[in-house]
C-alpha cells in the first residue's frame, strides 16, 4: 500500500529534527503490528515489509499449513493454501497478505500517532539535552502567567524548539518580592530531571549558586578563576555572606568583588533587590575564617572545642548584639559559611 504521507513525514522529521528515519519506522512498524493483532484474536505473527524506493508497506499475516486447523489465528488447511500455490505442503508457512483498505485503515490512525507520539519524545530529548547542559548556570526567563491559588510562577526558559516551561515554586522565590506577567527574571538552574509529560526543570531564585553565577558574571577575576569563592551562606531577599580567596598575593579578592566605588557589588545588590552582601576573606586559618565570618563585629579571641566542629568566640561587651544579629542572622550566617557551631560571649563574661 502506498503511503507516501508517512514517508514524507519521515523524511521530513530526520532533516529538521535530527530523528533517523529507520528509527521512527522501527515504531511504526511495531505499532502497526500491535494494532492488527489487537483487533485479530488468536494472530501471532505479522510481518510489516518496507520498500523505501517504492515508498510501499506491505502487511502479512504468517500462517503454518496444516491438515486441520485447530487455531485460525496461525494456522491455514492444506486445501486453503492449495488454492493459493499447489506447491504447499503440511508443516510450511504461508505469508497471508492482509487486504489494503484494512491495512490503510490501521496505518492511517497509528501512523499518524506514532510519528506524532516520536516528534514529542524527540523533542523532549532535545529540551533535556539543552538544559542539562546548563544545570547550575543562571538563565533568564520571561514570566507568562502567575497561579493565584499556590502563587506558582511560570516562566518560558529558553528560545525555539528548546525552549520549555519551568515552575519558580513559592518556596524557591524570594520573600518580598512581586513577579508581574510579561517580566524577564535571572533564575538558577538547579537541576534537570526527566518525566513521562517531558522535562522539568526545576530552578530557584533563593539558591546560594544564584548570588555565586552573579558574581562570576560581574567580576572578571572570579570567571578567569584568579580569585575563588570557596563558600556562601545565604537567606535570600535578606542577607548573603560570601567567603572569598586568591592564591595570588598581588590581588584583593574582597576589593575584586566590591569593584571601584562599590559598582559590581552594587549591581548584583540590585539584581536581588537590596539583598545586602558581606564579601569577606577566607582562611584556612578556622579561627581567622570564623572572626572574618562575623564582620561587621570585631572579635576579639575565637577559641576552638576539640571536636573540630565548635568554637566559642569573645567580642567586646558593645559588639555582642552586632555579633549576634537581628533575630540570630548574622551568626546564623557565619555558623553556615565556616560549618562551626558558634557560641558568642562577651568580653566579660566568666564561667
Amino acid at each position: 500500500m502506498k503511503c507516501d504521507e508517512i514517508f514524507a513525514a519521515l523524511a521530513m522529521l530526520e532533516k529538521e529534527r535530527g530523528i533517523p528515519e529507520s528509527f521512527m519506522m522501527g515504531k511504526i512498524i511495531q505499532a502497526l503490528t500491535t494494532a492488527y493483532k489487537r483487533d485479530h484474536e488468536g494472530v501471532e505473527n505479522v510481518i510489516v515489509d518496507v520498500d523505501e524506493e517504492k515508498r510501499d508497506l506491505k502487511m502479512y499475516v504468517q500462517k503454518e499449513v496444516v491438515e486441520e486447523v485447530e487455531f485460525p489465528g496461525t494456522q491455514i488447511s492444506l486445501e486453503a493454501a492449495r488454492e493459493l500455490s499447489a506447491a504447499y505442503q503440511v508443516g510450511d508457512t504461508v505469508n497471508l497478505p492482509v487486504n489494503n483498505v484494512e491495512f490503510g485503515r490501521i496505518a492511517a490512525g497509528n501512523g499518524k500517532q506514532v510519528i506524532i507520539q516520536g516528534l514529542r519524545e524527540a523533542e523532549h530529548g532535545m529540551v533535556y539535552d539543552e538544559f542539562n547542559s546548563k544545570q547550575h548556570e543562571i538563565l533568564t526567563g520571561t514570566v507568562t502567567r502567575i497561579d493565584p491559588r499556590t502563587g506558582n510562577v511560570i516562566l518560558r526558559i529558553g528560545t525555539g524548539n528548546e525552549s520549555t516551561e519551568a515552575v519558580l515554586t513559592l518556596g524557591e522565590q524570594v520573600d518580598g518580592e512581586t513577579l508581574r506577567e510579561g517580566q524577564l527574571v535571572k533564575v538558577y538552574l538547579v537541576e534537570v530531571r526527566r518525566s513521562t509529560r517531558g522535562p522539568q526543570v526545576l530552578i530557584s531564585r533563593t539558591h546560594p549558586g544564584l548570588v555565586k553565577r552573579l558574581f562570576e558574571l560581574e567580576v572578571p577575576e572570579i570567571y578567569d578563576g584568579t580569585v575563588e569563592i570557596r563558600s556562601v551562606a545565604r537567606e535570600a531577599g535578606s542577607r548573603t555572606k560570601m567567603a572569598v580567596w586568591s592564591e595570588d598575593a598581588n590581588v584583593d579578592p574582597i576589593g575584586a568583588c566590591i569593584g571601584p566605588r562599590g559598582q559590581r557589588v552594587n549591581a548584583i545588590v540590585d539584581e536581588l533587590h537590596g539583598e545586602k552582601i558581606d564579601v569577606i576573606r577566607w582562611s584556612e586559618d578556622p579561627a581567622q575564617f570564623i572572626a572574618a565570618a562575623l564582620a561587621p563585629a570585631d572579635v576579639e579571641d575565637v577559641v576552638l572545642a576539640e571536636d573540630g566542629k565548635s568554637c566559642r568566640v569573645i567580642v567586646p561587651d558593645d559588639q555582642l548584639s552586632l555579633a549576634i544579629g537581628k533575630e540570630g542572622q548574622n551568626a546564623r550566617l557565619a555558623a553556615r559559611l565556616t560549618g562551626y557551631k558558634i557560641d558568642i560571649k562577651p568580653a566579660s563574661y566568666h564561667e
